[in-house]
């Protein structure tokens, strides 16, 4: 297992497999790229990046980005990473309208499990968010069902004064439709200060409701200590922004952009460390080893550093 300076175990890598989209989710964050990149790794490339982190003590990978399943060799990616020794948890967070037709073959390929993308269960108010047909995503969810995509997360982006009257509905579906509901709060990454301040939710008082109705109440302490609320029928998770010292000193992350850099923190773009250039240049597994471990070692708590 490798450390930060600050003590931080990493335990967890994401990777952007693309920064294209089908849809136009105005929150998107793009996992902190602020830029489109010229182009993206191949399948090959990232199966020799995740590679050389679960060498590293690295067990969990989720796949990004933009839309995963716009790339046409997604399943193949899939393939490659699943039969790395060492891995434990493969996983792909999708915007889910195209899962209805992949679903079967990417947990034949491997795939563990899926985080689904819905904001709402109301279709006018699914196309002004996002520009999609809901029944996709819809069909979507039930095929990451029948596939045993477990446990198939849905993400509900909570807005204000725009779906947050939508929770109690959406905790019915997620027990109805055999999923964990994750409710999340918007965050400050790639987003106008006007956007994040006219729409920004405090999911406070969901927790009280929540926790009055919760059997019992569980904290993943290896998920940026988290809730975990069990209701009678249902799982629900609340996911707070991370602009808190909490989130960033229990952070166990780190990511690799779409063009193949290694980006210590989603919240900065000035730490990166270029691992393709050398990849492509011909560099061993050693090389490789050591920017892994550069990138790692600059990681830093980032709103800790904010109140120096």
């Amino acid at each position: 297992m490798i450390h930060d300076n600050h003590g931080r175990p990493v335990l967890n890598l994401r990777i952007s497999v693309t920064q294209r989209c089908n849809l136009k989710c105005p929150y998107c964050h793009r996992e902190g790229e602020v830029a489109n990149p010229s182009t993206e790794m191949t399948e090959d490339e990232i199966a020799r990046i995740v590679g050389i982190a679960v060498g590293l003590g690295i067990s969990r990978v989720k796949l990004t980005g933009g839309e995963p399943l716009l790339r046409s060799d997604i399943v193949n990616i899939v393939k490659n990473i699943a039969g790395l020794r060492g891995l434990r948890d493969l996983s792909m967070t999708t915007n889910g309208t195209r899962l209805a037709s992949l679903a079967k073959g990417l947990r034949e390929g491997g795939l563990n499990r899926v985080n689904i993308s819905i904001p709402s269960l109301d279709a006018g108010t699914y196309r002004a968010l996002m520009g999609g047909d809901l029944r996709d995503v819809l069909k979507g969810i039930r095929a990451a069902v029948d596939a045993e995509l477990f446990p198939v997360k849905m993400n509900m982006l909570v807005l204000k004064n725009v779906n947050e009257h939508e929770i109690p509905k959406m905790i019915s579906f997620a027990e109805h439709s055999g999923t964990i509901l994750q409710l999340i709060e918007l965050e400050p990454v790639n987003l106008s200060a006007s956007y994040y301040r006219r729409y920004h939710p405090d999911l406070n008082g969901v927790e009280e409701e929540l926790k009055k109705q919760a059997r019992r109440v569980v904290t993943r302490e290896d998920m940026q200590n988290r809730k975990v609320y069990f209701l009678p029928r249902v799982k629900v998770e609340v996911v707070h922004p991370i602009e808190n010292t909490e989130f960033c000193l229990c952070c166990t992350r780190l990511r690799v952009t779409s063009d193949g850099r290694l980006k210590p923190c989603l919240m900065r773009s000035n730490n990166l460390v270029d691992m393709i250039t050398p990849l492509r240049n011909g560099a061993d597994d050693e090389e490789l080893k050591r920017l892994f471990l550069k990138a790692v070692k600059r990681r830093e708590p980032y709103y800790k550093m904010k109140s120096k």
